[in-house]
């Protein structure tokens, strides 16, 4: 696509500042995954007219002025980042928010994203559901809140077909995960853990090895044989595809309805005490991405690509995106009963302890765009109030 003069494209430069590598997760030892970038939107040019125009006007689409000149948005670049990818690329966030501009970072994993949003280096962020977990409870529920859904979908349990053909081979084999403590790992540990499967939560070790491997280096273990699988999020399992791994399972094949959360977006409580228009704007932003991804699905498909090719360098060849691409559902509703779901599924890996997840989400605002649009609210599964 052509590029949105609105939106130059142009890489921070790190600072002394940068984001710690420490662990912030509710299981002692997390660890957290190097921040892959930091970007902004908006050229030193655009900075200085963005700062004029925010003290004059700093004007949303709806006209009304917005309560910060400035927005942090923290994502990761996956196709099940789509909704952020997409919005971001075709300007649909900065529509929204007018003279507001846009800042953003890029993290590979979630507990690196949460130590952002604790630090204040983000404000608000699409994140998998075992982070968004982890940081509320190990910040006695002060961090942040789940505002709205983004995903769900695009995680697969891709195997060598050369020494597993069933779920009963998994024994004696090592399956990559993308990190210690993240969604995709427990939902693994789950699993195993429902197959009658032996396996310590921390060192990965036992009847199943499970190795904490990053998703950028996972395709060259795969390939050099130190793994004989891996349970990730696209576009990741599709890559190890055309290398010459099957798909064992489709995740959303163990859930009802084939549904559940991949991409929640949080946003910290500070920021939306302070500046609820802003979060709002980002919300309108997220629900017409939504539905522009559903409208448009191919030229969504080429934007996400584009993006991950500014991100990561290279764009996703067609035997990669399409498959990985069309196994994501983007949607707002948050599935919130899948989250509580998914807690207790880390309590069951040994991960965590109960949580107590009452006041995790606030659907205020997403229910309020919503009904704008003439859409009925989502439902929060009793999880929206302490």
């Amino acid at each position: 696509m052509a590029p949105n003069p609105a939106l130059s494209h142009t890489r921070a430069r790190p600072d002394a500042g940068r984001i710690r590598r420490s662990a912030v997760a509710a299981v002692a030892g997390l660890t957290a995954v190097t921040l892959l970038s930091a970007c902004s939107y908006g050229s030193k040019a655009d900075d200085k007219k963005a700062g004029a125009d925010s003290a004059a006007s700093s004007a949303g689409a709806s006209g009304a002025k917005l309560s910060a000149d400035t927005v942090k948005i923290g994502y990761f670049a996956n196709l099940t980042h789509g909704t952020a990818l997409v919005g971001l690329q075709e300007g649909l966030f900065q529509k929204e928010l007018g003279a507001t501009q846009i800042k953003t970072q890029v993290f590979n994993a979630g507990p690196s994203e949460i130590e952002a949003l604790n630090a204040g280096s983000i404000d608000i962020g699409w994140i998998g559901p075992s982070p968004a977990i982890n940081g509320y409870t190990k910040s006695d529920g002060q961090s942040l809140k789940i505002i709205g859904g983004s995903a769900s979908g695009g995680v697969k349990l891709v195997v060598n077909p050369d020494k597993i053909s069933s779920l009963d081979d998994l024994r004696g084999k090592k399956i990559a995960t993308p990190q210690l403590g993240n969604t995709q790992d427990v939902a693994l540990l789950n699993y195993l853990a429902g197959k009658g499967f032996k396996v310590d939560a921390a060192s990965g070790a036992g009847d199943v090895s499970v190795v904490r491997t990053d998703n950028k280096v996972t395709p060259d273990a795969y390939r050099q044989g130190s793994i004989d699988g891996a349970w990730v999020p696209e576009p990741t399992a599709s890559k190890l595809v055309t290398l010459g791994a099957k798909v064992l399972l489709n995740e959303k094949d163990v859930w009802p309805d084939k549904k559940f959360v991949i991409t929640n977006i949080i946003v910290s409580q500070n920021f939306l005490k302070e500046h609820p228009d802003v979060v709002e704007a980002v919300l309108r932003g997220s629900v017409n991405t939504n539905a522009f991804i559903k409208a448009n699905p191919d030229k969504a498909k080429a934007d996400a690509n584009d993006a991950i090719k500014k991100e990561a360098g290279n764009a996703l060849e067609p035997a990669i995106l399409d498959p990985a691409w069309a196994d994501i559902d983007f949607l707002d509703d948050p599935l919130a009963n899948t989250l509580q779901a998914e807690a207790d599924h880390a309590v069951t890996a040994g991960l965590l302890k109960k949580p107590n997840l009452n006041g995790i989400y606030d659907l205020t605002l997403l229910d309020k765009v919503l009904a704008a649009k003439g859409q009925g609210p989502v439902a929060d599964a009793g999880l929206g109030a302490k």
